[in-house]
């Protein structure tokens, strides 16, 4: 089987800092996969470059075996992406902010109307986006990921914001759909990384430090839980 993404030596210097340091792996259809490390790590800057916003100082990316850099929009057409802090058209009502994405990607009306019942946002979709809570906005940021239904889902901080329910209603969701998918999430929750994702990649200066099963990370790291694995791995001697 092959892979629906692939990095290779993916390097971003900004000056004198490395954000990604020599970064390769590959992650397949039916893989949730939870980008772990502390802030600072380099977690949103590669999902930015999977996605195609920025571009990397030296590597390379496939999407769906196309390289990024040679076939932009054809990749891009593959990934749905939530960035961090859901930037929106707060001016916009969520219906009309998702018919102009949906515009963008030459999808028709029901695309909307599919995204707004799977994220549940039906009481709100005629609201302008700017009077809404950020857990509402952070809804509305993930609806726009999946509107055109593509096979790679890139999600960064996806329940940040959202209460209990929605964050119950979220993760099930990224559960159900991770079984077709490729789903890569950001996130601090170790909570949520463990109950909906089933492979680890853990972050620390740029580099990839662990990737497999929690239970793999674990006993790497001869630790008693996840957490304690983590802040192993993670913390630096100024920090101990």
């Amino acid at each position: 089987m092959s892979a629906n993404l692939k990095i290779s030596g993916l390097i971003k210097d900004y000056d004198t800092i490395r954000a990604a340091d020599n970064i390769s792996f590959e992650a397949f259809k039916g893989q949730v996969i939870a980008l772990l490390g502390p802030n600072g790590a380099g977690k949103s800057t590669l999902m930015n470059m999977i996605a195609g916003y920025l571009a990397p100082t030296e590597g390379e990316i496939f999407v769906m075996g196309q390289n990024i850099k040679d076939y932009p929009l054809e990749a891009k057409k593959n990934i749905g992406f939530l960035p961090e802090g859901s930037p929106l058209y707060p001016d916009l009502t969520v219906r009309e902010f998702l018919k102009y994405m949906a515009g963008l990607r030459l999808l028709d009306n029901a695309a909307v109307e599919k995204a707004i019942n799977v994220a549940k946002i039906e009481n709100v979709a005629e609201q302008k986006i700017e009077t809404l809570s950020k857990g509402y906005q952070r809804r509305v940021g993930f609806a726009q990921s999946i509107l055109s239904n593509p096979p790679i889902l890139l999600l960064d901080e996806p329940t940040d914001g959202l209460d209990p329910n929605q964050k119950r209603h979220i993760r099930a969701l990224i559960e159900q759909m991770g079984k077709e998918k490729t789903i890569l999430i950001s996130t601090h929750l170790l909570d949520e990384a463990e109950n909906i994702c089933n492979r680890i990649i853990l972050i620390n200066k740029g580099k990839i430090i662990a990737d497999g099963k929690t239970e793999n990370i674990v006993k790497l790291a001869h630790a008693k839980s996840l957490e304690d694995a983590f802040c192993q791995m993670t913390t630096t001697e100024e920090e101990a």
